[in-house]
């Protein structure tokens, strides 16, 4: 429930410094809204000069601001004879503890800190208005001298002055401190439903790996027999739809390894030792030529890429990338494929170029998401999961991974290590 203010100025006026425009405008339409006689400024020099001229009941002042800042400027009004008693209110974001030693020893009445809550900066326009003539004729002033981070400071303030900006700071505080307890309560709920996720995903593979692998192999198991030996009681089509089943078998069965191994990848612990990835990279390749042995290419690998990493992983990682370089440069006269590394003061980059497909990289955003294709599975077969795999790798390892393509001039992806796996 809402709290309504009767805040009566008489025949004065609120003045309020703030030189983003857009918080200026929010002051204004609160002000307007609620009846409240104010004057805008965009700067402290001129709005300390428009206060010499007509004093306003109350000053709402931005800390952050070009050339007189709103500390600078409460002393200024602070110190003036007329001026004095207007009661000043910060307007501050109260991240360093000496924003509070400033605010004190300038004078200032009250904190309030961004982004504010409207009802709550008028609650305390009210209570500074409201007890502005017991502050007027209240306490003698004190001088207190304290000494923070080796700095001494001098606060020249009324008691409940002083009280007030402290109580400011300390509501301030507790609102603050409110705020990160539901964060970090909204923080464990969320790691709460992320482990049971988790959980869920390894009953999943789980289930992938057994229940759906094994009636899949009965089919292309069957599928299999068929084909060898009732070939001759077969007539064309019928082949035909058995070599459809076969590929389609062949095709579940590569989306289940994908899988697998885009949920391993994720839970599986780092080894890191210092890997050959030369090795590995022509290990994969020759891997490729004796499956496609009717797919040539010619590959240029540079010796001596050595990294500290895991080696099982960094597998994974080449054998998609190299295998993504085959598969989209089939259809081209002369494949080329190039593995290397570029070094620079800040990283060893590493790439894998071809000169096939290629991709448009207005769609470069999407590139690394499960199950995310540029070509359809009549151009290139693929389920979309392996450059998926290949980013959570190279994250794991604290590095980064992106790609330069163009369509038909194919593609260049270039990762890194971070440097404590180095």
């Amino acid at each position: 429930m809402q709290t309504s203010y009767q805040i009566s100025l008489g025949n004065g006026y609120i003045m309020a410094v703030e030189d983003s425009r857009v918080q200026a405008k929010k002051l204004k339409n609160l002000f307007d809204s609620n009846n409240l006689n104010n004057k805008m400024y965009s700067n402290a020099d001129d709005a300390y000069t428009a206060a010499l001229e007509r004093a306003p009941v109350l000053v709402i002042s931005d800390i952050v601001m070009p050339g007189m800042d709103g500390y600078e400027f409460c002393y200024k009004l602070k110190s003036h004879p007329t001026l004095k008693d207007v009661p000043v209110i910060l307007l501050t974001s109260l991240r360093d503890p000496l924003d509070i030693i400033k605010g004190l020893q300038s004078g200032a009445d009250n904190f309030i800190t961004k982004p504010y809550e409207e009802q709550y900066l008028l609650s305390r326009i009210h209570y500074l208005l409201a007890n502005r003539d017991l502050r007027a004729g209240g306490s003698a002033e004190m001088v207190i001298e304290i000494i923070f981070r080796g700095e001494k400071f001098k606060i020249n303030s009324e008691k409940k002055q002083i009280l007030d900006l402290l109580l400011s700071v300390y509501e301030a505080a507790v609102e603050r401190n409110d705020q990160l307890t539901s964060t970090q309560a909204e923080l464990m709920a969320a790691n709460e439903n992320l482990v049971s996720a988790n959980q869920q995903l390894e009953a999943f593979s789980s289930m992938v790996s057994h229940d759906l692998r094994s009636p899949l192999n009965i089919v292309a198991g069957y599928t299999h027999l068929l084909q060898e030996e009732y070939a001759d009681a077969l007539n064309d089509e019928a082949k035909e739809f058995l070599a459809r089943i076969n590929k389609s078998a062949y095709a579940m069965s590569k989306l289940i390894d994908d899988l697998l191994q885009f949920s391993h990848s994720a839970k599986i612990e780092i080894k890191t030792e210092f890997v050959d990835l030369s090795d590995i990279a022509r290990n994969v390749v020759k891997e490729y030529i004796e499956q496609e042995k009717e797919h040539k290419a010619d590959f240029h690998i540079e010796n001596g890429l050595i990294i500290l990493a895991d080696p099982d992983l960094m597998h994974v990682v080449l054998n998609n990338l190299l295998g993504n370089a085959w598969k989209y440069s089939g259809k081209v006269d002369h494949p080329i494929i190039t593995f290397g590394k570029t070094v620079s003061e800040r990283e060893i980059v590493f790439f894998i170029k071809d000169n096939g497909a290629g991709f448009d990289m207005s769609k470069a955003t999407t590139l690394f998401t499960p199950f995310q294709r540029f070509h359809t599975s009549k151009e290139f077969a693929g389920t979309g999961i392996g450059l998926a795999t290949v980013h959570r790798i190279i994250e794991r390892h604290g590095g980064r991974i992106w790609a330069e393509s163009e369509p038909g001039k194919g593609a260049t992806f270039f990762f890194s290590i971070s440097n404590k796996w180095q």
